[in-house]
């Protein structure tokens, strides 16, 4: 079967490619696709010369939703509403695929979502309501991210769970700090960020302030970084400064640079430190049960969706990145007509 691939070969600069999908697994029609902040470092160019000159062209996108059109199992059929899972497991490690240095996933040096057909293994599928709405459905990956650091985090932590902070207003800490508050009802959610704007959506979160305004008697049990890049840093800092002993540190922020960390105040205090990216079939089949379980969920993340973007043509693609990047808050849907 004939399919056309939208890769990125160079910064700003997309091209259309003709590969040829074979009928031997699930085959998949995106519906919605949802722009990363990794997409955006590709298409911006801003990662590593020797990072961009080993990895393009590529196509992007690893969050999003679509229809199956074929599956040669007959486990799923023609029309079935499925969000595809970006993490492909090689090998046999005794580690989870999604942190397995075998793996291989989809908008990072393998193609992503942005092309006509996707064919996948029927485990890289899950199926979804047909009411889930698709502007939030798009983005369910990046829940799954929040989701399994959240489940590590239940299975790690030791100490009393009464007060949770995150730092982060972005849509990550606004996804974990809306997980965890499902989670953990009964606990008190602190979310810590800079823009006031941002943090006002926090309307489920018992606390919110800013990270220049936050009294000197403030302490919590457990810390949750969702901010990233060099600001991660001061964040960090803080965590350790306001946690309690034997607390857990969870990190889910990205940096292109190393980050410097107080480690003696985190051996003074016993704290464990904890490193999250992306996610598993498990986490995707949770994320699903737990909108289905919670519909009231959906109200919350459709604050998140920013911006809702047409694609017909290559151009559109472009025009897409171009508003997403001067996006303050939200995500950037692509309803994907391709």
């Amino acid at each position: 079967m004939i399919n056309i691939v939208y890769r990125l070969k160079s910064p700003k600069f997309f091209e259309e490619s003709i590969d040829e999908v074979e009928l031997d697994g699930v085959v998949v029609r995106p519906t919605y696709l949802s722009i990363c902040q990794a997409d955006q470092r590709y298409y911006q160019g801003s990662r590593p010369a020797e990072i961009l000159e080993e990895k393009l062209p590529m196509a992007l996108i690893h969050e999003g939703i679509g229809e199956v059109i074929y599956d040669k199992s007959g486990e799923f059929k023609a029309g079935d509403k499925v969000v595809m899972i970006p993490n492909t497991p090689m090998g046999d490690d005794v580690c989870r695929p999604n942190y397995s240095c075998k793996s291989k996933f989809r908008g990072s040096g393998f193609d992503g979502f942005t092309s006509d057909l996707i064919k996948l293994d029927s485990s890289r599928v899950v199926k979804i309501p047909d009411d889930f709405n698709p502007h939030v459905a798009a983005f369910i990956e990046l829940m799954t991210v929040a989701y399994q650091g959240i489940s590590r985090f239940s299975d790690l932590a030791i100490t009393p769970k009464d007060t949770l902070g995150v730092w982060g207003d972005g849509n990550l800490g606004f996804i974990t700090a809306l997980f965890l508050k499902e989670k953990f009802p009964d606990s008190k959610v602190i979310v810590f960020g800079k823009h006031l704007e941002n943090l006002n959506l926090f309307s489920f979160a018992d606390e919110i302030y800013q990270i220049h305004n936050v009294a000197d008697d403030m302490a919590i049990d457990h810390g949750f970084e969702c901010v990233g890049s060099s600001a991660s840093q001061s964040a960090i800092e803080q965590i350790i400064d306001l946690i309690n002993p034997q607390g857990t540190i969870n990190l889910f922020g990205v940096s292109e640079y190393p980050v410097p960390i107080n480690t003696r105040m985190i051996l003074e205090k016993g704290l464990t430190v904890q490193g999250n990216s992306r996610s598993e079939r498990e986490d995707f089949v949770g994320v699903v049960e737990t909108l289905k379980q919670n519909p009231q969920l959906f109200e919350y993340l459709e604050k998140l969706v920013a911006n809702i973007c047409e694609i017909n043509t290559l151009n559109d693609l472009k025009e897409a990145f171009d508003r997403d990047y001067i996006s303050h808050f939200g995500k950037t849907i692509l309803k994907w007509n391709k």
